[in-house]
């Protein structure tokens, strides 16, 4: 891609993290291009090329799985720059020359530039310095940086853990007073930066560092709201052991999803909540499905989670209540139900954490290792009772394709 952009006659340069990893020893997940070529030339040159972003005009250029993200150099001038009253960017596509789009990057380690025609890096902020002495900088001012995009701040908590840099103080010190900024950020887009977080092995470190920074406030409110209240213990080690089995099967190639998580975040505030509004109308099934819906809707102000991601997470969650249902065929049906996995991993958690009597999840740990007979007798199905009758007499309904698979 490089080669072609430098014959067509533009100027082209790999960039950012890629560069950043290499020099680190460390395989890059995505390369980057920046050029003097507009994106309408960029999409001249590639077919497999289509234009995004109207904030930052970007080519996406597709190579087989690959994606690469082609930026125009952009000039450094304010002027033209559209900015709300917070001084936060909403649209910048002012182009310029390499010289001008160094000083508009983040942090000095993610500014280097690596031409490919002499195989040199091109260092404009000591970045290269940066790198080997382990320090995140921001480049420029970070208090107007940080203003321009509040996004910055949960990269530079995300860069400083993934690389195990320390963050420089003057990048460091507006972090608390700035983080309210981070609610004006859309939350779509906040998601994207939770993904990155939290499903990239860095999950425990990253929840720490930013709830150090008040930034986790920003992000999930209810979670932390609940963690600050007293008698909390129990939630907070509810945490720590989620995000750190997260990172063990991250590291260990082990699938992970984010709908585990986000089930394991909102725990806590659903039962809150529940105690909150509960009474004697209803059962606690009930109770517990009123106060995800609420909790999950609320959640849609910070941090939006898909409704793909979302009607998972609400059954997990009550699902926690028909672990407590031991007998009949209502329980042997929860083993093959399609968030039945996840849902006792939490169980399993909160058994951990003091919540709930392990003997619940040594019958349920007992009963997936069961033959069918087996199953029958420990669940009480066929055993007494008019209603136990009438149930022996139906046939069980077949599922296709054998057990359920854990989708959790």
């Amino acid at each position: 891609m490089l080669n072609r952009l430098n014959r067509a006659g533009y100027q082209s340069f790999l960039v950012g993290g890629a560069v950043r990893d290499l020099l680190l020893g460390q395989e890059p997940k995505d390369f980057d291009v920046a050029t003097d070529a507009r994106p309408e030339d960029v999409r001249e040159l590639f077919r497999n090329c289509r234009l995004i972003g109207r904030r930052f005009r970007l080519a996406h250029v597709r190579f087989g799985r690959e994606i690469i993200e082609v930026a125009t150099f952009r000039d450094d001038c304010v002027d033209g720059v559209e900015t709300d009253d917070a001084g936060r960017i909403l649209r910048d596509n002012i182009y310029g020359t390499i010289d001008q789009d160094v000083w508009r990057r983040d942090f000095t380690a993610n500014a280097l530039y690596y031409n490919i025609e002499d195989f040199s890096i091109w260092d404009y902020t000591g970045g290269m310095q940066d790198i080997q002495d382990g320090v995140l900088r921001m480049i420029g001012d970070a208090e107007a940086r940080y203003r321009e995009d509040p996004v910055r701040m949960l990269r530079a908590i995300r860069f400083s853990v993934k690389l195990g840099f320390d963050i420089h103080s003057d990048t460091e010190s507006p972090l608390a007073e700035l983080a309210p900024t981070i609610a004006d950020v859309p939350p779509a887009r906040l998601f994207e930066e939770v993904m990155k977080l939290f499903m990239s092995g860095m999950a425990h470190s990253s929840f720490e560092m930013l709830d150090r920074h008040h930034l986790l406030h920003y992000l999930f409110p209810a979670t932390v709201d609940c963690m600050r209240m007293d008698g909390a213990s129990s939630f907070r080690q509810l945490l720590t052991h989620a995000l750190q089995n997260t990172d063990e099967r991250y590291h260990a190639g082990k699938p992970i999803t984010p709908v585990f998580l986000f089930a394991v975040f909102l725990w806590g505030p659903v039962t809150q909540r529940v105690a909150a509004i509960r009474n004697n109308r209803h059962g606690d099934v009930f109770w517990l499905h009123q106060a995800t819906d609420e909790i999950l809707a609320e959640q849609q102000d910070s941090v939006a989670i898909p409704r793909r991601l979302g009607m998972p997470v609400r059954e997990i969650v009550c699902l926690q209540a028909r672990f407590l249902k031991r007998t009949g065929r209502r329980a042997l049906g929860l083993l093959e139900h399609p968030r039945f996995r996840a849902a006792y991993d939490l169980l399993l958690l909160r058994i951990q954490a003091g919540e709930e009597d392990p003997e619940v999840g040594e019958f349920w740990t007992a009963l997936q290792t069961m033959s069918p007979e087996e199953q029958a007798a420990a669940v009480n199905v066929g055993g007494g009772g008019k209603s136990g009758s009438r149930k022996r007499r139906r046939r069980p309904r077949r599922r296709r394709g054998g057990q359920a698979t854990d989708a959790g």
